[in-house]
């Protein structure tokens, strides 16, 4: 027994199908391109906390190693890193009995948005390291 072919239909796609599939492909482009966009903001936040993060641990090395002790409190200043400046804010409490310092540096971009921060303690001084002058 042999089909009988139908006269009419043809192969291939109707023009429904082919729109659905370009709106299904249009909305997938488009999450990719927001996608991408995000990523590039995101390497720019990054870099900017990466350079902020070494300016906060310049500062606070610099606090924590130099000969004579940090004045206790609050101060701040200006940084140039990377093209940028920075604004660094560093904060020098006792602990304890009041040899022991703690060191908290803030730095922050030219928005004023924290981006790093650092936290050292600086040991007391040795006496026997102390040369009266």
């Amino acid at each position: 027994m042999r089909f009988a072919r139908k006269r009419g239909r043809r192969n291939g796609f109707t023009l429904i199908e082919i729109m659905v599939a370009l709106a299904v492909f249009s909305l997938a482009a488009l999450a990719l391109i927001r996608l991408e966009g995000q990523t590039i903001r995101s390497t720019g936040v990054l870099s900017a906390t990466l350079l902020a993060q070494t300016v906060a641990r310049n500062v606070a090395i610099e606090a924590v190693t130099e000969a004579q002790p940090p004045v206790r409190g609050r101060a701040t200043g200006v940084e140039q890193n990377g093209g940028r400046a920075w604004t660094w804010t560093r904060d020098v409490r006792p602990i304890g009995d009041g040899d022991v310092m703690r060191v908290d540096v803030a730095v922050a971009g030219a928005d004023g948005a924290v981006l790093g921060r650092m936290t050292m303690v600086r040991p007391p001084a040795d006496p026997t390291l102390v040369t009266a002058s």
